[in-house]
């Protein structure tokens, strides 16, 4: 059960960290659902970011911060080693007093902090096709910096995560068992899941076939973990690097894709509202693909349009796992929630369908 932050073990857990200056206040910030976020400005007006580590959804933050540390340390080097600002281009820790990079509370909570990005901001939704692409640019040149970095080194902070053969067995577990007896109410969904099987498939054979790298991704790719420059609108810094650890490109390009080539909310109740964005696809695929440069071949360039699909169909998949167990994963806000949610995921997979000979003839300029 989560332990609600006192006014007093937050004034503790800034007294724990070298923050230059005098501490003027700390509030809470952001909109994220997992940790919880705090804003920590000293009286010259310099601000940090003070975090406090979900352990019940990261089961070994230890070995969490140790990926980011490492992470951080070898994209910080290749950003030195080229002129770059690391002040803003790669992500800060902030040491405790103990020069460590976590501390933990009383309770047994972990916290950490991180030098604050300024003059930027980040985007809940997509607002053009261009911050779009400046994104993809940001996510691209994140995983150009770690091509040379051994992704087997990284821990798996939720295993299984983007493992869609185990998230299909999952479903077929919850599909099976039926406990509250809500499968005769969504037959149609589950048909689509059913017989979009082989799709579950793709990825993990092409990888366990060797005809895809293991590569450090980052697993959350949101648009809103990236930094955007206020004024020139260009991506700055991948944040947020809570899941990273060993996967597949198409992963990261997949999920972005998910969440930013669609043109509706992830809820939205009326599908006629849903389609998928191919100029955003393409948007993306471009940016992405000039900064990874020549680090991807044609098989792997390839697997981010089936990634495209595939990991749209394991969210709705999932979405759709957690309703039939009764709503025990995702915080839902009304009743069926999470079958909205499915039901989205796959319109947006049905679309992609549909338009697969366009979005297969984007991708090839690339390759």
């Amino acid at each position: 059960m989560k332990v609600e932050v006192t006014s007093e073990v937050l004034n503790q857990m800034v007294s724990k960290f070298k923050f230059e200056g005098t501490v003027k206040g700390a509030e809470p910030t952001g909109n994220g659902h997992i940790n919880d976020t705090y804003l920590v400005t000293m009286e010259d007006g310099t601000r940090y970011i003070l975090q406090r580590i979900n352990h019940h959804i990261f089961k070994q933050p230890i070995e969490l911060m140790e990926n980011i540390e490492k992470v951080c340390n070898h994209v910080r080097a290749k950003i030195e080693a080229t002129g770059g600002d690391v002040s803003r281009e790669v992500l800060t820790l902030i040491p405790t007093v103990e020069n460590k990079t976590y501390v933990q509370d009383e309770v047994g909570y972990y916290w950490r902090a991180y030098a604050f990005i300024t003059d930027s901001v980040s985007y809940d939704v997509v607002p053009s096709n261009e911050i779009f692409y400046n994104c993809a640019k940001t996510f691209g040149t994140f995983q150009k910096l770690l091509t040379d970095f051994d992704a087997s080194s990284l821990y798996e902070t939720i295993p299984y995560f983007h493992n869609t053969k185990n998230r299909f067995k999952n479903f077929m577990a919850a599909y099976e068992k039926d406990a509250l007896g809500r499968s005769e109410f969504v037959k149609d969904e589950i048909q689509f899941v059913l017989d979009h099987k082989a799709d579950t498939e793709r990825l993990l054979d092409l990888y366990e076939a060797g005809k895809l790298p293991l590569r450090v991704t980052h697993n959350d790719t949101k648009i809103n973990n990236v930094m955007v420059d206020e004024t020139t609108h260009e991506g700055i810094c991948v944040i947020d690097l809570d899941t990273v650890m060993p996967g597949l490109a198409a992963y990261d390009f997949g999920d972005c894709i998910r969440t930013g080539a669609t043109s509706g909310e992830e809820d939205e109740r009326d599908l006629s509202l849903i389609r998928f964005m191919p100029d955003r696809f393409e948007a993306f695929t471009k940016g992405f693909l000039e900064a990874v440069g020549d680090s991807f071949d044609k098989e792997e360039i390839y697997s981010l349009l089936v990634g495209s699909k595939v990991m749209t169909l394991e969210c709705g998949m999932r979405f759709l796992t957690d309703y039939l167990e009764g709503d025990h994963y995702f915080k839902i806000h009304r009743e069926n929630h999470n079958l909205d949610r499915a039901r989205t995921q796959f319109k947006l997979v049905q679309d992609m369908e549909a338009q697969w000979e366009q979005l297969e003839n984007i991708i090839k300029k690339f390759m």
